[in-house]
């Protein structure tokens, strides 16, 4: 069966890896031993977006590039798709809420592209014929429609969805799709990149 599989690489990120030691993860080798072998991974769409550095952790950006740059020259099959953050200043009240509500500026950091890339990408392939397989890894409701719309014009292609982490799936994403998986953390523990990288001098970061 033709599977592409779309990735929401934050969505995967704070749901399954954040304060693991499996961040070093080979994201293909991770949905064989997900999926049942009759998937044939043709494609891993990788959605995410660039990271800046913080006062605290100026070395975000190198880590982000190194892990990216190692995972798709192991695995070309794996594509990336950015987005962008938005930051701004907005004033929320401050807690705990009183009669008396004090409102504080606080700055709030948005990532921005990836739902909307990710829900384009799997109607368009649907509608190309490109898999038979569409496989979501999200927790996102604002996906729904268009894994509904997938199903609606093309009733013969099967939906899957993979929740990261140990949260509950999305009660709206799970109406609409033939089959569910999790990530367990054994699944990570044994779908790490080589370390090296054969054949190259990238390896994982040091302070991971």
């Amino acid at each position: 069966m033709r599977t592409y599989i779309y990735v929401d690489g934050f969505n995967r990120y704070y749901g399954a890896l954040k304060n693991t030691s499996w961040r070093w993860l080979d994201l293909v080798a991770l949905f064989q031993n997900v999926l049942q072998p009759h998937h044939n991974i043709v494609a891993v769409k990788y959605f995410t977006a660039r990271v800046s550095g913080t006062p605290s952790d100026p070395a975000k950006p190198q880590r982000q590039n190194s892990y990216l740059w190692a995972l798709t020259t192991h695995r070309p099959e794996v594509k990336l798709f950015y987005g962008h953050f938005l930051t701004h200043t907005v004033s929320m009240p401050r807690a705990p809420v009183t009669a008396n509500v004090q409102m504080v500026a606080v700055v709030k950091t948005e990532e921005k592209g990836s739902d909307v890339n990710l829900a384009a990408h799997i109607l368009n392939d649907a509608w190309l014929d490109r898999y038979d397989c569409a496989v979501v890894v999200s927790n996102d409701s604002d996906l729904a429609e268009a894994i509904c719309l997938v199903k609606r014009h093309h009733p013969q292609k099967r939906i899957g969805l993979i929740t990261p982490g140990t949260r509950s799936p999305s009660r709206q994403l799970s109406t609409l799709v033939d089959f569910r998986r999790g990530i367990r953390i054994g699944a990570l523990q044994n779908s790490q990149l080589p370390d090296p990288i054969p054949g190259t001098q990238l390896r994982k970061p040091a302070t991971w």
